[in-house]
């Protein structure tokens, strides 16, 4: 079973930076399109940011400029970086790994980081 582990959340003040890591066992990551995702109390779960496995990345317009995601194959690890950081960011963090081949299709998700931006 894969297992999808996020971490690296925390409060921190507006402006302030944050980075978040996603760690996917077995030996298939780098065939995956990593996302994180973010879910705020009543409202719905939406993709900030995802790579796909040849390194093309994609940004919610809130995030362009702010966010960075990459990927390190060798460490199974995609990672968030966080900067100027605001309230409106703060949610649950979910790290999500995708793959499709043919009539084979996997989607796995973590549990999720909270990141509080508050003063």
């Amino acid at each position: 079973q894969v297992q999808v582990v996020e971490s690296g959340g925390g409060l921190v003040q507006p402006g302030g930076s944050l980075r978040l890591s996603c760690v996917v066992s077995g030996n298939m990551f780098n065939k995956y399109r990593m996302g994180w995702y973010r879910q705020a109390p009543g409202k719905q779960r939406e993709l900030v940011a995802d790579i796909t496995s040849g390194g093309s990345t994609n940004y919610v317009a809130s995030a362009k400029g702010r966010f960075t995601i990459s990927r390190d194959n060798a460490k199974n690890t995609v990672y968030l970086q966080m900067n100027s950081l605001k309230p409106e960011d703060t949610a649950v963090y979910l790290c999500n790994a995708w793959y499709s081949y043919l009539h084979d299709e996997v989607d796995y998700w973590g549990q999720g980081t909270q990141v509080t931006v508050s003063s």
